[in-house]
């Protein structure tokens, strides 16, 4: 009974880090059909974005590093959903309804990011902060004439090259002067530790078992996530505007509904949780460029088998794959089974797969089976909507 209750336990916190990392996709994929095979990078952003708060407030010393977590977690999320408004309104804003070229440029902006991490330093960010303010602020100045929208490609065009040119002949002078601690990358290649306060090391134990504080936090956060993203669509005024245009877009338009700001909030909403699903997993393990690629493929399942633009869905797939996962990849199943010696052949077969790599194995087999029944997930979509 211990060995189950404790399998239980490590099968919900591993669900909690499905669901926490799957939320923010759940709307951006299930809200607006839109295919981001980015989202892992954003998580990648959330961790490094906790690792740089965790540094800051380590120089400051007691008590503050204690505290350094209630500021990581709005950072994070606000620099992944400003990196998310960035490519919802550069790129996928062109793509809407042609998910091939969505997937594609998404891939290749989570192939960007990656290498971004790896090589930026201090004369990268100088130089982007030097464009986006010339040309931002050139932008801003323009549309301020009343023939705006008639000059409208020019200036882009015009301020894009200038900008560009500006930011790029002051880091090439910046370089010259080698100062070597402007050149060198901030993070490279190599993975970093986030540590965690000492209010969340450790653990108790707990029916004869350890239950690890960091794997509760994890599921505190995954519950205040859950419940604030239902409050936000289901209370809130922009809430009521996202799922009218999920619903039906031109009606919306017709009622006035400014559905690009619409698809901007909502791609920057998911973005954002995704920062807050990297804050989150950056205590599981340490952090590098290729992190987010660990939790995309099982993001996506989540999504899937829930229902695509269902979080109870996405709740009830989260927490039955990340317990069936623990079940089979620890063993526990065919412990369990072994006194039953009638079952000997059913325990030998979940001890060939008493793994993690051989449980995402059959975990996979086992999703493939169920969607060949029900291929549109648990929660499928109804109306108008799995219409469209």
């Amino acid at each position: 009974m211990s060995a189950l209750l404790e399998a239980l336990f490590n099968g919900i916190s591993i669900g909690s880090v499905l669901l926490i990392a799957a939320l923010g996709l759940a709307i951006v994929f299930g809200l607006m059909g839109v295919i981001n095979l980015a989202h892992g990078e954003l998580m990648m952003l959330g961790a490094y974005t906790t690792f740089v708060v965790q540094n800051v407030f380590k120089s400051l010393g007691e008590p503050w590093f204690s505290l350094y977590i209630f500021f990581a977690l709005p950072m994070a999320f606000l620099v992944a959903g400003l990196a998310g408004l960035a490519l919802e309104r550069g790129v996928i804003r062109f793509l809407y309804g042609r998910p091939l070229e969505t997937l594609l440029a998404t891939w290749g902006v989570s192939l960007i990011l990656q290498q971004f991490v790896r090589s930026v330093n201090w004369l990268l960010v100088i130089s982007i902060v030097t464009f986006c303010l010339l040309f931002f602020g050139g932008m801003w100045i323009v549309r301020r004439r009343l023939d705006w929208e008639r000059i409208r490609g020019w200036a882009i065009a015009i301020l894009l090259v200038l900008s560009g040119a500006i930011a790029t002949v002051m880091g090439m002078l910046i370089a010259q002067s080698k100062q070597s601690v402007l050149i060198r990358p901030l993070f490279s290649a190599r993975n970093v530790n986030v540590t965690a306060p000492s209010w969340l090391r450790g653990g108790f134990t707990l029916l004869g078992f350890q239950v690890p504080y960091t794997r509760l936090f994890i599921i505190v956060l995954t519950i205040l996530c859950l419940v604030g993203t239902y409050w936000f669509l289901n209370r809130s005024s922009w809430g009521l505007r996202i799922r009218a245009v999920m619903q039906n877009r031109s009606m919306s338009a017709c009622l006035g509904i400014a559905t690009n700001k619409v698809d901007a909030l909502t791609f920057a909403l998911g973005s954002g949780l995704a920062g807050i699903a990297g804050c989150g997993i950056s205590y599981l393990g340490s952090v590098g460029p290729n992190t987010g690629q660990a939790y995309i493929v099982d993001t996506f399942m989540v999504v899937v088998v829930g229902g695509v633009g269902n979080l109870v869905g996405s709740i009830v797939a989260a927490m039955g794959i990340g317990i069936l996962s623990y079940l089979i990849g620890s063993g526990t199943l065919a412990l369990i089974l072994s006194p039953v010696a009638s079952l000997k052949p059913v325990t030998d077969f979940f001890l060939f797969f008493a793994d993690s790599s051989m449980a995402k194995v059959m975990i996979f087999v086992l999703i493939i089976a169920f969607l060949q029944v029900k291929p549109a997930g648990l929660f499928p979509q109804k109306g108008r909507t799995a219409e469209i």
